[in-house]
């Protein structure tokens, strides 16, 4: 019998999930730790900083790991602060490693070999100031924070850039009246699609846009009568629908703040599929949290703030279920006190080329696996 029944695996019914491999990296860990649909840790890389958001397993077996530079100048009052990006092999040997300490959220790996990356920046006085919405007076020592998109090389040069405020009209993007003035957009997510265009989530409007790489303008952006609500996470499938995390915060015309995983049409511009509980209270996740199509059509959802991921069929059926064991204290947001938050969880095929050749080991995790994998019977 593990030592707590209600965390670890909760639920698997094994001929409607997708067969696989989960990695998470709990974000008051230095973890980053695969499990197989048993809930056994069958691989785990050691680092020495919290994340800043993700682990992700890149085609090649290594790990790519947005860390937290907590000697960065937003790592204790702007939330998602990251700083450094390092790229780990299977052992665990550090392989490439960048810097920047204005980095933020989210990275993705490109087929070149680059990586994006979002990062802030500040937003000059005289565009600042035309910015609408927020709480007044909440700017950060008198200075507005926007954003910056940097595609970096393996060599850390910066080959392509874009600035928020450079290309948007900041009065048709004005900030959530119940959010602070010391962040513009918040981008929280970014995803470059197939055609190299460059879609991000902007939390404080809770709008999706995507920007054409070329030309560096918006070519698309979500419908208002969607009603986003401070979002995260939108991918692209491969139908070119959108796959988004809506977390619900600040929902318009809604007495109980309620959470949906949403597949947006881009040509319609519309709603074609939503995972919704039927009692809101039951599904709600206010902040970080993302969702990813599997390739069987399930749906795999992770629920940051409650650490908790869960796979659900096109009807809404759930069949896995696991909540994230370690709870800590973050260091940098005492407020939150004894959490188990996971920013995001990705899950691997057992077909997944970062896989091919190698060994997964729940025997090496035997202590853990005792306290954490599956019930004894």
């Amino acid at each position: 019998m593990r030592i707590n029944d209600h965390v670890s695996l909760t639920h698997y019914l094994p001929g409607k999930a997708y067969n696989g491999f989960t990695l998470f990296t709990p974000t008051s860990s230095t973890v980053a730790r695969l499990i197989d649909m048993q809930g056994r840790f069958v691989q785990c890389w050691e680092t020495p900083w919290q994340p800043g958001a993700h682990g992700q397993l890149l085609e090649n077996g290594n790990l790519l790991y947005a860390a937290k530079d907590d000697s960065a100048p937003f790592a204790v009052d702007f939330n998602g602060a990251g700083g450094i990006i390092v790229e780990y092999d299977w052992d665990g040997k550090e392989v490439w490693k960048y810097e920047d300490e204005f980095m933020h959220h989210d990275i993705q790996r490109l087929p070149n070999g680059n990586t994006m990356v979002v990062r802030w920046v500040a937003v000059p006085d005289d565009i600042a100031e035309k910015i609408e919405g927020g709480v007044p007076g909440t700017e950060r020592k008198g200075v507005i924070w926007g954003e910056c998109l940097h595609e970096v090389d393996p060599k850390g040069k910066v080959v392509w850039e874009w600035i928020a405020h450079d290309h948007l009209d900041v009065k048709a993007f004005p900030i959530c009246p119940l959010c602070g003035r010391h962040e513009w957009l918040h981008v929280n997510a970014l995803d470059v699609l197939p055609n190299d265009d460059v879609m991000i989530s902007c939390h404080t409007q809770s709008k999706l846009i995507i920007i054409d790489k070329k030309t560096k303008k918006v070519k698309w952006e979500s419908a208002k009568d969607i009603r986003l609500a401070h979002q995260h996470d939108p991918t692209t499938l491969e139908n070119g629908n959108i796959l988004v995390f809506d977390n619900g915060l600040h929902r318009k015309n809604s007495l109980i703040p309620c959470t949906r995983v949403l597949e947006i049409d881009k040509v319609s511009n519309s709603i074609v599929w939503e995972y919704m509980e039927t009692n809101p209270c039951t599904f709600y996740g206010g902040f970080i949290s993302g969702a990813q199509r599997l390739p069987n059509g399930n749906t795999l959802i992770c629920v940051g703030p409650k650490g908790r991921f869960f796979e659900v069929t096109k009807e809404g059926e759930v069949v896995w279920e696991y909540i994230n064991p370690f709870f800590d204290i973050n260091v940098g947001i005492p407020a939150r006190g004894r959490h188990n938050m996971v920013f995001r969880a990705h899950r691997y095929g057992l077909d997944y080329p970062g896989l091919k050749g190698k060994r997964l080991t729940p025997e090496k995790y035997e202590m853990l696996n005792r306290l954490y994998g599956p019930i004894r019977q």
